[in-house]
């Protein structure tokens, strides 16, 4: 079939699928993704903000390209595989509904399914026209001339770091079923700082990216450099003013992309909608996970002095921090072990339903903090919610209970004091802050864990992450306790959820003034004190045999 020559173009294509939908005409910013889709180099990333549509048009252009070329082999890749065969159900809508495409119908002798299908033109061959398969599946058999990976970096498969670099071997095999001078091109929202589409640019992938607000020239030089789109680079150039304004207003204007900030939280909406994975400062994220210490907590007792190191790493508890950040185990731990110096349970009552009702219970001996359980539960004062708190009181012998006010009014103490009183009788205490939570949170934390004086029971580090499965993929982490820590910075609103935190911070702050203490005078001091019983009672035993040695003799 002749394919008119204004339709080489696959812009001028868009304009008819869009047209044919009933969608409203394609954007500027579809118009250049549209663009580098066609003449981007041969292996390619573009990733553009959530709801710019690039799936969609990435649908269109395969359409398109088997419109100009049905020889042409295609395998779509995502993250699973209904979200590939999604991909390849909307292809074959286009192909089916389009007039100028209905020539491409596959023939009754044809594959035609969501699995795979064949363009009528097609000659006989053991690879289908368009084949879509998740990552995990079988993606060798078959050969393709265009790879799509469409949103294959997705929270279920990068939240840890054994899952990311699990990502990352599986993508090479890529390589295995690209024909020669084929083309690879992922489509994406990176998911986390140590993106996979950052490892890509290392093996000579070339990143083009969208954001939804245009970046100052400070931004650009930290973070976007030459991989920013180069339309919106130079719109840049023509007005200065268009920093910070949306990109994309047709689409997302101003008070649309406030309002998902909003709930994203800023750094949230800094990888989603800003696809910004940059550390550029070192004290961005001032919570590091190598600072602190995982050891088994015993419910009653700890050693006077554990010493931090790096040659014990822990690798059997999740890990979701940044890139390179580890859990370590103490090296050693010297003195005895001795009951707690005191145990409290802080709790952070859920905000008007909202969120979780957050605690945790952190205990002290000689200066170092026992993290010995802490998580978040679902409800605020409900009954299950109240005697579950009572409970984890009683179960590690607190000897005080601290209670966040600031949004309760004291509603939730008056309320927790019968099932306290019945379960475990011990003290209650209200706190109410007035400094910036994120602030706050880091001032307390930062110095505690750079002294290694933190440490945290493993099953927390379990818990806490299989606590969050039941929520979305895409806001499970968001609700743990570690990646809460990791992603927190000093800028108001850089999480969307820091409850669980934020009463670990409440505890920590409890105890901070009792951590100047050191552990060594602290251990010498016990030394003493038992030398000091063992000689009184020498001396005691001394006197009683002095006393009845005068009983049994006749002096002269």
């Amino acid at each position: 079939m002749n394919i008119p020559e204004p339709l080489h173009d696959f812009r001028n294509f868009m304009y008819l699928v869009w047209k044919h939908l009933n969608l409203p005409d394609p954007t500027p910013v579809q118009y250049d993704i549209a663009d580098f889709l066609q003449n981007g180099p041969r292996r390619t990333i573009t990733e553009a903000f959530r709801g710019v549509g690039k799936s969609y048009v990435t649908c269109a252009f395969v359409v398109h390209q088997l419109l100009l070329d049905p020889e042409k082999k295609f395998m779509v890749v995502s993250a699973s595989k209904s979200r590939a065969d999604d991909f390849s159900t909307f292809t074959q809508r286009i192909i089916m509904e389009l007039p100028i495409c209905q020539h491409l119908v596959a023939k009754s002798d044809q594959r035609w399914s969501k699995i795979a299908f064949d363009v009528a033109p097609a000659k006989a061959s053991g690879s289908a026209s368009v084949k879509s398969v998740g990552i995990t599946g079988q993606l060798t058999g078959s050969r393709a001339d265009i790879i799509i990976a469409d949103d294959i970096e997705v929270p279920n498969n990068s939240m840890t770091q054994m899952m990311r670099e699990k990502l990352s071997e599986a993508v090479k095999e890529f390589d295995a079923v690209l024909k020669p001078d084929g083309r690879i091109i992922y489509l994406g929202t990176p998911q986390c700082e140590m993106s996979l589409y950052n490892v890509l640019t290392e093996r000579g992938y070339e990143l083009r990216i969208w954001p939804a607000r245009y970046p100052d020239a400070e931004k650009i030089e930290k973070s976007y450099g030459s991989r920013l789109a180069p339309m919106l680079y130079k719109k840049l150039e023509y007005n200065e003013k268009l920093a910070g304004t949306p990109t994309d207003p047709d689409r997302f204007d101003e008070e649309d992309l406030l309002e998902r900030e909003l709930s994203y939280g800023r750094s949230g909406f800094a990888l989603q909608f800003m696809l910004d994975t940059s550390l550029s400062d070192a004290n961005r994220y001032p919570l590091r996970l190598r600072d602190l210490m995982i050891m088994s907590c015993d419910q009653d007792k700890a050693p006077e002095k554990p010493l931090y190191g790096i040659m014990k790493p822990i690798t059997d508890v999740p890990n979701v921090g940044l890139n390179g950040d580890r859990f370590y185990a103490p090296e050693e731990l010297l003195g005895a072990y001795r009951d707690y110096d005191g145990s409290l349970l802080a709790i952070d009552p859920s905000g008007r339903g909202a969120d979780e009702t957050a605690y945790a219970v952190v205990k002290m001996l000689n200066g170092y903090l026992y993290v010995s359980e802490a998580g978040g539960i679902d409800g605020g004062y409900d009954k299950k919610t109240l005697q579950t708190l009572a409970d984890i009181a009683k179960k590690h012998k607190v000897n005080y209970v601290l209670i966040e006010s600031n949004f309760g009014d004291g509603m939730f103490t008056e309320l927790f004091k019968p099932y306290i009183q019945r379960t475990y009788p011990v003290t209650l205490e209200e706190i109410r802050h007035s400094k910036q939570k994120e602030l706050r949170i880091i001032d307390t934390l930062e110095p505690v864990m750079n002294q290694h004086k933190l440490i945290i029971d493993p099953e927390v580090i379990r818990q806490d992450y299989e606590s969050v499965q039941h929520h979305p993929p895409e806001k499970a982490q968001r609700y743990m306790l570690t990646y809460q820590m990791t992603r927190i910075t000093k800028d108001r609103g850089s999480l969307a959820h820091d409850d669980r935190l934020d009463v670990l911070a409440m505890a920590v702050q409890y105890w901070v003034e009792q951590m100047a203490a050191d552990a060594d005078v602290l251990m010498a001091e016990h030394r003493q004190d038992l030398l000091d019983i063992e000689l009184d009672k020498f001396i005691s035993g001394v006197n009683t045999m002095s006393s009845k040695g005068s009983l049994g003799h006749n002096w002269i």
